[in-house]
């Protein structure tokens, strides 16, 4: 478990994480997200000790980050978002040297070195010299280092950049079979990578944590709009009469029939189904409305 107490950071006058708080289980996938200059990167570096905050505390594995600084760190893997290479080195020699890093024993390391560069696809890339790596082979290489010890938790920023689309999937599917056995923690600005990959998305703001949610909960809207085949004078006012609903808009649906879109403050449908039978209503659609994470982000942003 990760759990991240109250941390604040500053330089100098700028803000960078202000009283910032989550917790992540055992096996989740969570996603971070915010615009540039968030505090994302700021979070992820004091998660990882690498970057001590002004207050509150990190525990990783019910440890406290700094106060047992390597323990905690040979537990996680950690891809940052400019993995630091070495170019004269080759693939296999450069895992070697992080595999020697993280204490792995010579008996186990042929074993861990073909897991990490199957699940990454730099198996016909071991004996090339790193600087001849285009940039996508070299974030499968960040990849690759970051899970050769099989951490326990996994911290990965922008594990995805300079991937094409096929080695994107690829991916995909790689961190979440790493799923199984670690916890993931996933920045990145790529909004369907998060929907694809994560369980759960934290989103930070100019430092604050404003939304912590889960993606399924996310999805489920109470709205629902309402598609008629021909317009029908009672329809707003017969809606009205149910219980929770904040709010009836009449619009026009995408193939220009008559439509009402209604804020509840739970799932209406099923009464709203009710009642336009009982009424003979010409029902075209009726639907539960769904929100994207795009959506919700952007409502986030833009009202910060």
């Amino acid at each position: 478990m990760i759990s991240v107490q109250n941390i604040s950071k500053n330089y100098g006058n700028i803000v960078a994480l202000h009283d910032v708080s989550f917790d992540i289980g055992a096996g989740e996938i969570v996603g971070l997200l915010g615009p540039n200059g968030a505090g994302k990167s700021t979070a992820i570096k004091i998660i990882t000790g690498f970057l001590h905050p002004d207050r509150g505390r990190v525990e990783i594995d019910g440890q406290d980050v700094l106060a047992a600084l390597r323990a905690v760190q040979a537990k996680i893997g950690y891809l940052s978002e400019n993995t630091p290479l070495y170019p004269e080195l080759s693939v296999q020699a450069y895992l070697k040297m992080a595999a020697d890093l993280r204490d792995i024993p010579d008996g186990e390391f042929l074993r861990l070195l073909s897991d990490a560069v199957y699940g990454t696809g730099l198996q016909d890339y071991l004996t090339r010299p790193i600087a001849s790596l285009s940039k996508g082979l070299r974030q499968r290489l960040g990849l690759a280092q970051a899970i050769i010890h099989k951490p326990k938790f996994l911290i990965l920023d922008e594990p995805t950049v300079g991937l094409d689309p096929t080695q994107i999937v690829e991916i995909r599917a790689l961190i979440k079979s790493l799923a199984q056995e670690s916890t993931i923690l996933f920045s990145s600005h790529i909004l369907s990578e998060v929907e694809a990959i994560c369980d759960r998305v934290i989103i930070i703001i100019n430092g604050e944590v404003k939304a912590d949610q889960s993606l399924r909960e996310l999805s489920m809207s109470n709205d629902a709009t309402l598609v008629l085949q021909r317009e029908d004078k009672s329809v707003p006012r017969s809606l009205a009469e149910l219980e929770g609903i904040s709010q009836i808009s009449q619009v026009r649906s995408l193939d220009d029939y008559p439509a009402y879109r209604i804020t509840s403050s739970a799932d209406i449908t099923p009464r709203i189904f009710a009642i336009a039978r009982d009424r003979n209503w010409a029902v075209r659609e009726l639907r539960r409305d769904t929100v994207t994470l795009e959506s919700f982000f952007n409502q986030l942003a833009t009202t910060a």
